[in-house]
C-alpha cells in the first residue's frame, strides 16, 4: 500500500494530527493472509494499485478536516472528519474534479457515479462501523472497507458470479468479508 501525503502550509496541528492518524491506518495491513495465500509467489500476485491520501486546504468556517483518498485509477473519495470521527464521505469517479474553481472541495456537485450508489454505500458503512469509544478502530475499519473498492471493475458478484448486472458492476461490499455483491444480490 503506497500512501502519499500533501499538507498545505496553512494547516495547523489539528490537521497534521489527523494526517498522521490516517496515514498510519492506511499503511497498516489490517487484513491477515489466509494459509492458502501464503504459498502464492510474488510473481503471480497482481501489482497493487496505489492508494493516495491528499489533504486539501480547509474551507473557511468549516471546523472539520477533508481528506482526499484516491483508490488506484478507480475512485476519489472525500472523507470529512470532525475531530477523530468520520462525519461523511463523497465518492467521485477517478477522472472527476473534486475541487471548485476557487480550490475548495466540491461537496454539492453531482457525480457521474450516481447510478453506482457508492456514496450511499459509504454512508451506510459509516453507520455500520460506529464505535464512539474507539474512533481509531472505526477509521481503520472504514478505510479497509473503502479500499476494497479498488477492484470495483475487477471483482465479480459473489452471489451471481457476473461482473455486470443491468450494466452496473457489483457495488456493495460486505462489511465483514469485503466481498462484492450487486445491490439486488446482497439480500
Amino acid at each position: 500500500l503506497k500512501v502519499g501525503l500533501e499538507l498545505p502550509v496553512s494547516a495547523g496541528f489539528h490537521l497534521q494530527y489527523h494526517t498522521g492518524l490516517a496515514s498510519g491506518l492506511l499503511n497498516q495491513q489490517s487484513l491477515k493472509r489466509s494459509a492458502n495465500q501464503m504459498g502464492v509467489s510474488a510473481k503471480r500476485r497482481p501489482k497493487a494499485q496505489p492508494t493516495t491520501l491528499v489533504l486539501p486546504p480547509q474551507n473557511p468556517g468549516f471546523c472539520g478536516s477533508e481528506v482526499l483518498v484516491t483508490l488506484g485509477k478507480v475512485l476519489k473519495v472525500i472523507v470529512v472528519m470532525r475531530s477523530l470521527f468520520i462525519d461523511r464521505t463523497i465518492v467521485k469517479g477517478f477522472h472527476e474534479n473534486v475541487y471548485t474553481e476557487d480550490g475548495k472541495v466540491s461537496f454539492h456537485s453531482s457525480s457521474s457515479l450516481s447510478p453506482l450508489q457508492v456514496t450511499d454505500h459509504a454512508t451506510t458503512a459509516l453507520l455500520h462501523y460506529q464505535l464512539p469509544q474507539m474512533p481509531d478502530v472505526v477509521v481503520r475499519s472504514f478505510m479497509t472497507w473503502l479500499r476494497s473498492y479498488i477492484k470495483l471493475f475487477q471483482a465479480p458478484c459473489q452471489r451471481c458470479g457476473k461482473f455486470l448486472q443491468d450494466g452496473l458492476p457489483p457495488t456493495w461490499r460486505d462489511f465483514r468479508t469485503l466481498e462484492a455483491f450487486h445491490d439486488t444480490c446482497r439480500q
